[in-house]
């Protein structure tokens, strides 16, 4: 997947082909642009102005609490890009924001945009990133809005993947003890207690994520099999022989390639035999062509922003060998955006 300049006539095609554009200007003030302009009409509410049915600029600005004026400027723009489609005088959703930014639709990914901002501003710094080499720490100096956003974005993005995924990770049977480090929300520990109903679930995370993410983790009314646990996943041990099944999603990429052996051997100890590892990270870029493009640039983000960057099966597996586990194949789902699902077992 590829993201950027699109040609929309043979003349265009070839001031790109030719080089005769300036194209750095594009790629970045357009798509800054770009970006702001939707995550502007998501948090004044202007996509849920319009569930209802279609509006003028004027009875949207009204709805939204904006100025008529500007409201009016931005309106073409989202229509042009897509998200909104023209009747006459009149503007609607179109079937991308209906699905996706409509805050009913069980689609919404609006809290995910609302946690952009705080995302972009860390990305104005990667010049310090780059000169220092030093990560800025997404978590550090959070305060506790963001850190609401954080967890409401990161459970909004579960949505429609969750069953796929716990399908995906191996439990085995007659399992009834789950770790699940870094989960806050608790979605992924949901999904899999309800697979399998005789499993109750410890999400393992960070203080101040717990305390956000425990209302999200309520909701769900599992109250009884899953629970939250704070601590340091790097710092604090987790017992030996104590769960049948330890997952680890989308936070791997947090820790170094050091912090992630010490943790996997934490694991380890903590496993039953039989019992299994599982460790999703989206994919690692490999090589320098185009369809790289997406896995290049969320490792870059995701090292700037945390530790590392994201990691491939084989350097998984490599930490689970380490650790007396035995690693499986791995398990891509091309439907979750290519995560990897990398699963190693204790010896009986």
């Amino acid at each position: 997947m590829r993201f950027g300049l699109m040609a929309s006539n043979p003349l265009e095609w070839l001031l790109v082909k030719f080089n005769l554009i300036a194209r750095p200007v594009l790629d970045t003030q357009v798509a800054g642009t770009y970006a702001h302009a939707i995550m502007a009409a998501v948090k004044v509410g202007l996509f849920d102005a319009l569930a209802a049915g279609p509006a003028t600029a004027e009875k949207i600005a009204a709805s939204c609490g904006t100025h008529p004026d500007s409201t009016a400027k931005l309106l073409p723009a989202l229509a042009a890009s897509g998200y909104l489609r023209t009747r006459g005088d009149q503007y609607e959703l179109s079937p991308l924001s209906r699905k996706w930014l409509v805050t009913t639709s069980p689609h919404a990914v609006n809290d995910k945009l609302m946690l952009h901002y705080y995302e972009l501003g860390l990305m104005q710094r990667a010049d310090e990133y780059l000169r220092s080499g030093r990560p800025l720490d997404f978590h550090t100096g959070m305060s506790d809005e963001v850190w609401d956003s954080y967890q409401r974005g990161m459970k909004c993005l579960t949505t429609g993947q969750t069953n796929m995924v716990a399908k995906a990770i191996p439990v085995p049977e007659g399992a009834t003890d789950m770790l699940d480090i870094g989960g806050s929300h608790g979605a992924y520990s949901v999904a899999l207690c309800r697979r399998h109903p005789s499993l109750r679930a410890v999400v393992f995370d960070l203080p101040d994520a717990v305390r956000h993410a425990a209302p999200l983790l309520a909701e769900e009314g599992m109250g009884d099999r899953v629970r939250h646990q704070a601590g340091n996943a790097l710092t604090d041990d987790f017992g030996e022989e104590c769960y049948d099944t330890v997952v680890i999603i989308g936070v791997a990429h947090h820790f170094s390639d050091e912090q992630n052996r010490e943790l996997t051997a934490k694991v380890a100890r903590a496993l039953r035999p039989g019992g299994a590892y599982t460790i999703a990270e989206f994919p690692a870029a490999s090589g320098g062509g185009k369809t790289q493009q997406l896995a290049a640039l969320r490792d870059f983000y995701f090292a700037l922003a945390s530790e590392s960057g994201t990691w491939s099966p084989s350097q998984m597996a490599s930490w689970q060998r380490a650790a007396g586990l035995r690693p499986a194949k791995p398990v891509r789902l091309a439907a979750s955006g290519g995560l990897n699902l990398q699963s190693g077992y204790k010896p009986r």
